[in-house]
């Protein structure tokens, strides 16, 4: 069962339309983008690159809070490269994403950057809100 929010922090408003085949917007104008199914080789972005570009973000945060409690920081060009699949579960019924973050933390020992990676997948919200639902895999570059 979803825990209830105990105290809101943020709350993100958009409105779409359309869509893959159409747009979305922040109701603050910070976010305005045209959609487009992925593959069509039209403008715009699609779903699986705006999650991905988010889970990226929000783990980066969330490194950066376990670097806190380990006493390590996190260096200037702490990188992630994401890669969100869409495809295919259940002999081809249903459609399901993929996940794969390869995290860049140059200039730490091994140690360090597991340590790191491990906390922040233990308290990313995106990592907490699709675990055991999506497939996740962190490669420590």
């Amino acid at each position: 069962m979803a825990k209830q929010l105990e105290q809101v922090l943020y709350t993100a408003h958009t409105h779409t339309t359309s869509g893959r085949d159409g747009a979305g917007r922040s109701s603050d104008g910070a976010l305005d983008v045209q959609l487009s199914p992925p593959g069509s080789g039209r403008p715009g972005t699609n779903p699986e690159q705006l999650f991905a570009v988010g889970y990226s973000a929000c783990f980066m945060g969330a490194m950066r809070r376990a670097g806190a409690t380990h006493g390590i920081a996190i260096p200037q060009d702490v990188a992630i490269d994401a890669s969100v699949s869409l495809g295919k579960v259940d002999n081809g019924e249903h459609f399901a994403l993929g996940v794969v973050l390869a995290v860049s933390l140059p200039g730490l020992e091994e140690e360090q950057k597991r340590l790191l990676v491990e906390g922040a997948h233990g308290m990313c919200p995106y990592s907490r809100a699709i675990r055991d639902n999506v497939d996740v895999r962190i490669e420590i570059a």
